[in-house]
């Protein structure tokens, strides 16, 4: 199963440095009996970026919460054993977990897939979002319409060879 590990940029640059994504327990995204059922799709790439735009906005929320941040959303994917990643059925009827797996214990970052990364362009339009989450929260409509703004910037793929040169 391949999850998507929401982190930002001085997190990926912990995980490069400990080799690891971690510690447990972690909250990824993945493809869920529920993100199928919302998603109403069979298509496994549209319901993998549909786990990875999850993990994107999760990425975003870590971002809001801290100032000092670059103000980039990064997502780590990594494939993870069945049975590794276990969506909690307390939170399978919230619109707002779709997708969250729990996995039990830190991920080495030598089996990711991938690493996605916004580019240096998007920047502003997330900031912009980071700050208006909390409005969008509430129900602001503009704040809203400036949260969807970061989610126009596609993440680019990167592989993780590339790490040292994302965080420098």
């Amino acid at each position: 199963m391949r999850v998507y590990v929401p982190l930002t940029l001085s997190g990926l640059a912990a995980a490069h440095r400990a080799g690891e994504v971690g510690p447990g327990p972690l909250t990824a995204y993945a493809v869920t009996p529920q993100l199928r059922e919302w998603y109403v799709s069979d298509d496994i790439e549209e319901l993998e970026y549909a786990a990875l735009s999850r993990a994107a906005a999760a990425s975003l929320r870590m971002i809001a919460g801290m100032p000092g941040e670059p103000r980039r959303r990064v997502v780590v994917a990594v494939d993870v054993p069945d049975g590794h990643a276990v969506a909690d059925p307390d939170h399978s009827l919230d619109g707002s977990s779709l997708g969250e797996v729990r996995i039990a214990s830190a991920l080495a970052l030598a089996k990711a897939a991938a690493v996605h990364v916004d580019a240096d362009d998007a920047e502003k339009d997330v900031a912009a979002a980071a700050a208006a989450l909390g409005a969008a929260d509430l129900g602001d409509d503009d704040a809203q319409f400036t949260v969807d703004g970061a989610e126009d910037h596609e993440l680019l793929w990167f592989g993780i060879q590339e790490i040292p040169h994302l965080i420098a």
